[in-house]
């Protein structure tokens, strides 16, 4: 009689069994939904409170801890997210209540207020930590008695994983910032819904697979697996247990509460002002020393297990240590594309092409959506070819999802084939821009005085002899409508500094943005304006776009680093750490390059932002799936839990520093330059890979053979 992965695999898709690609699918829709959601959260946080699309205006810095928070919690709870699948639930039914609790979460953000944010992100993080862990399990059991062909299966998978957060990215990313927050948000929880209910209807296809909790606890690497049970010492003898003292579990228990107490103060103390630590000590905040504190009896609990090894195992983990170490250097700079990058993207990057650049752009972007779109789709009508007759429901749940999806990518395509470019006039003001050090009024290369120029809105009484009143021009694109030259229109700001506009094309929004105003009492920010001329075609890029450049560069570049790496040019582990951090901080470099001497006002061409996502995807493709390898061949099997943790650690801390340092984005600006910004990130990781670089004999010896 066959066994359910004996049944499994006599149903095929390009070499392998279908039920991969159903959890290919499950998880392309939750990236999709993550990394839809996770584009939108710092843009509509810190979006200026009136506006077309208006956000809360909150500092970057207050986003920052947010967002940190959310995303160093979102390595953490996998670990117990593993733990209970195993003992309690099984993989298949984490997977399922993970599911349904993220989209519980992205459809509290949708309502778009403080509370249901905090609830809606807490939910985002429980849901992950069941689901995250426990899919990847699922592939491990069904390709235990076939462990040559788990590696060209966790490349498919993770193929589903890049294809998710791409087209998330890009449709929750333009549909967020075209129509409203709330759709972005709420688009993401819609996939994230419909991939759960094909995953459920898809259980006949996997038997009892993943349905059942293990004995015993295992540990899911994506590749490498360390099976052994001891490892052996120098002389060939069996590595003795070293079980876990009291004083580690206790040292363990500090740990975890004093970082999960640290993660939770530092946005309540922001944004709340609501301090958990209210001391001082030494001139440190209570904050700050509590988290040392917390480092050093971390360090005393990793020393302690690592000292009552062998020789050999003792310096492959230190060795592992040191790899978790820059680690973080890595992460709190590539990280800045969820929080400085995006705030970088939307204030100072020119994102507005007219004329052939339009139409270049708009062919580009048709391309990049459909050729994708299209591959996927082909899985797609394969796996329904296959498993129709066994999981119908699955199947037409995936193709609804689809359909969805074409419906969506085409609309937005047509939305910017149809928008057109028109000049505007309206009236601003002249107003001194004054130096906040020095108190006077700038002066520019030139020697002249330099001036802002506010549109005046409806809201305001110009009428006073103080106002030098001036004409200003704008061009201005709208989808969909027909103005004429000479008619009279209405504006309204749709970003931070009132550099770009939209048009109010409804009654109906008119009404909201003047309720709007009424109802924070606040100038209204709508505009008076006359149609100029009319010009051909205007596309704005939006601010979501630039990041599914990480994607897709993976994409494209990933087959070469795998070759690379597979050949007698592999370099070693340390070489291969200094690369992702060099390479990486070379994207930084470009981006401080271009942004050097700019002033307020003038935007940054974004051929410098495309050219560091590049640099920064080639970064990561060096550097990230070095780590996991070297978890299981590194350190004893007994050891891989904690220290699997610790890498998640590792990512974790390097993830709620990158939103610290570029919740900074602002002041650092403000008080030096944008340029200085992006310099910090270019030295920080080309100095940490130099010095990983120079311990590459250290490391060689500490791993003992080990490649």
């Amino acid at each position: 009689m066959n066994t359910d992965v004996e049944n499994l695999f006599k149903d095929k898709v390009l070499s392998h069994p279908a039920g991969l690609f159903v959890l290919f699918f499950t998880e392309m829709w939750e990236r999709f939904s993550f990394y839809g959601m996770r584009v939108l959260l710092v843009n509509f946080l810190t979006m200026a409170v009136i506006g077309y699309n208006p956000g809360w205006e909150w500092t970057a810095a207050n986003a920052g801890a947010l967002f940190g928070t959310y995303a160093g919690l979102l390595y953490l709870t996998p670990i117990l997210g593993g733990l209970i699948a195993d003992k309690f639930t099984g993989y298949r039914w984490a997977v399922v209540i993970g599911a349904l609790i993220m989209t519980l979460g992205h459809a509290s953000m949708a309502f778009e207020t403080e509370a249901s944010l905090y609830i809606g992100l807490a939910l985002l993080v429980i849901g992950t930590g069941f689901f995250k862990p426990n899919i990847t399990s699922i592939i491990s059991e069904m390709y235990k008695k076939n462990p040559e062909k788990k590696d060209g299966a966790y490349t498919i998978f993770y193929m589903g994983v890049n294809a998710g957060a791409f087209f998330g990215m890009m449709l929750c990313g333009y549909i967020a910032e075209r129509i409203g927050w709330s759709y972005g948000f709420g688009l993401a929880g819609i996939f994230m819904l419909l991939g759960t209910i094909q995953f459920w209807l898809s259980k006949p296809l996997f038997g009892k697979i993943g349905a059942k909790p293990s004995e015993i606890h295992e540990v899911e690497l994506p590749q490498n697996i360390n099976e052994e049970s001891f490892v052996p010492n120098m002389d060939g003898s069996d590595e003795k247990p070293n079980p876990f003292t009291l004083r580690d579990k206790v040292l363990i228990a500090i740990t975890a509460i004093i970082g999960l107490a640290f993660l939770i103060n530092d946005p309540l103390s922001k944004i709340a002002n609501i301090n958990l630590f209210p001391f001082e000590l030494f001139g440190l905040s209570g904050q700050v020393v509590t988290v040392l504190i917390g480092l050093a009896l971390f360090l005393v609990l990793v020393i302690g297990r690592i000292s009552r090894y062998s020789k050999v195992v003792r310096d492959r983990m230190i060795a592992f240590v040191i790899f978790a170490f820059f680690t973080v250097f890595f992460w709190l700079s590539f990280e800045q594309g969820a929080t400085s990058l995006i705030l970088f993207a939307r204030d100072s990057v020119d994102r507005i092409l007219v004329g052939n650049s339009a139409i270049a752009f708009n062919i580009v972007n048709a391309l990049l959506t459909i050729v994708p779109l299209a591959f996927i789709t082909w899985v797609l009508i394969l796996l329904w070819k296959k498993t129709y007759n066994k999981i119908p429901g699955s199947n037409i749940v995936l193709a609804i999802c689809f359909l969805f999806m074409w419906g969506l990518a085409g609309w937005m395509l047509n939305r910017d084939l149809n928008t057109t470019a028109y000049d505007v006039t309206y009236q601003a003001y002249e107003v001194p821009t004054m130096d906040s050090e020095t108190g006077k009024q700038k002066v520019n290369e030139s020697g002249d005085l330099v001036f802002d120029y506010p549109a005046i809105t409806t809201s305001m009484d110009v009428s006073t002899p103080e106002y030098n009143i001036i004409d200003r021009k704008i061009t201005i694109g709208e989808p969909f409508v027909d103005f004429k030259a000479g008619q009279e229109v209405q504006l309204i700001n749709k970003d931070k500094d009132g550099t770009l506009f939209n048009f109010i094309t409804t009654p109906e929004k008119l009404n909201e943005l003047t309720q709007r105003g009424k109802d924070l009492n606040k100038d209204n920010g709508i505009v008076k304006a006359t149609i100029s001329s009319v010009k051909d075609n205007w596309v704005e890029i939006t601010v979501s776009w630039f990041s599914i450049l990480n994607s897709f560069f993976i994409i494209v570049f990933a087959s070469f680093f795998s070759k690379w790496f597979e050949s007698k040019y592999n370099p070693s582990a340390a070489a291969k750490y200094a690369l992702g951090l060099i390479i990486m901080s070379m994207g930084f470099g470009l981006l401080a390059f271009g942004s050097y001497g700019v002033v307020d006002g003038v935007k940054v061409s974004m051929v410098w932002l495309i050219l560091a996502y590049l640099f920064h995807t080639l970064g990561e493709l060096s550097l990230s799936p070095v780590g996991l390898s070297y978890v299981s061949k590194l350190v004893p099997a007994r050891m891989i839990a904690l220290m699997f943790g610790m890498w998640y650690l590792a990512i974790a801390i390097g993830n709620k520093l990158a939103a610290i340092f570029g919740g900074q984005i602002e002041n650092i600006t403000e008080q030096y330059s944008l340029s200085t910004f992006f310099l910090i990130f270019t030295i920080v990781p080309a100095v940490a890979g130099l010095l990983v670089l120079a311990l590459n004999p250290v490391l060689k010896k500490l791993m003992h053979g080990v490649r």
